[in-house]
């Protein structure tokens, strides 16, 4: 079983062919809200692969903490460990002029996740073939589940997104550390290549259409991606990070798994939406069976 430990947002999208300047209103021609959140939507990537997926997280009593709540458990994610609290559900506000956007998130009962929480869940953790974690939850939270997993001895993915919330220190109680090429200069402040050779099979850098790398102790292996018409590249990290964590524990090696996690991640971007293009199993196999 895979365990999620991460942000439960909604995704508030609003499009516009004029930016407001202060104090001015001005009309938009969309609006639509879609699930998100890394937590859950890396969570979705790894279910729609086929694995058992469970979900430990917060959202409100609210409207759109219901909405996200019957949609992870729509996606066959388990959700028996999402608590629902007093704070609103998260939201991220996007909005997206001129094939730009800014974006405001505010974390709401993501916040919430706390080691009570954590403590209360323990029985899905030792369970966990792997757990998946991100930095939209309070830095407490990760330094805590880091803790726990190194003394039970269960691997972790810990994605470093948003990068500004990760430290340095945590990459010694990591198995497997997933930046992008600007995540990997921020964190560690030098080239993603001299990074890689200090972590060997510890740290894979996803580079966007050109794919990913990695160190495997002897030379950086760069398992390319794949070319496909992008409509949508919000979900390709987090559709990467839930494809790896897939093919790692069924059995695959790292360098097997980044092949996986590429054609997934290559797969989920020609839809819109973080959720809407990530892809189901047969999908991914079967680009597979076309590159042979």
């Amino acid at each position: 079983m895979i365990t999620v430990i991460g942000s439960i947002n909604m995704d508030i999208a609003i499009r516009t062919d004029i930016f407001p300047k202060q104090g001015e209103t001005v009309l938009g021609n969309l609006f639509t809200t879609i699930p998100g959140g890394k937590g859950a939507n890396q969570a979705v990537a790894a279910a729609r692969l086929g694995s058992q997926v469970q979900m430990i997280g917060a959202v409100g009593q609210d409207a759109f903490g219901n909405e996200l709540y019957a949609n992870l458990k729509n996606e066959k994610v388990h959700v028996a460990g999402i608590t629902k609290t007093s704070n609103s559900t998260g939201i991220a506000n996007i909005l997206l002029h001129n094939n730009d956007n800014r974006i405001i998130v505010v974390p709401g009962s993501n916040f919430d996740v706390d080691q009570q929480m954590i403590d209360q869940n323990m029985d899905f953790i030792k369970q966990s073939s792997i757990v998946m974690l991100q930095l939209e939850i309070p830095a407490e939270t990760i330094e805590y589940v880091l803790d726990v997993c190194e003394k039970l001895s269960i691997p972790v993915l810990l994605n470093p997104a948003p990068a500004a919330n990760y430290k340095r220190e945590w990459i010694e109680k990591v198995t497997y550390l997933t930046p992008n090429e600007t995540e990997c200069e921020e964190i560690f402040g030098t080239d993603y290549e001299t990074v890689l050779k200090k972590y060997p099979n510890k740290i894979i850098v996803t580079l966007g259409g050109d794919g990913a790398a990695y160190y495997d102790g002897n030379k950086i292996v760069k398992v390319p991606g794949f070319k496909t018409k992008a409509v949508d590249t919000t979900g390709a990290g987090d559709t990467f990070n839930g494809a790896f964590a897939h093919a790692i524990t069924t059995g695959k090696s790292i360098e097997k798994s980044v092949e996986f996690a590429n054609i997934a991640a290559s797969l989920s971007v020609e839809k819109f939406g973080a959720q809407g293009g990530m892809p189901q199993i047969e999908k991914v196999n079967a680009r597979l069976e076309d590159m042979k």
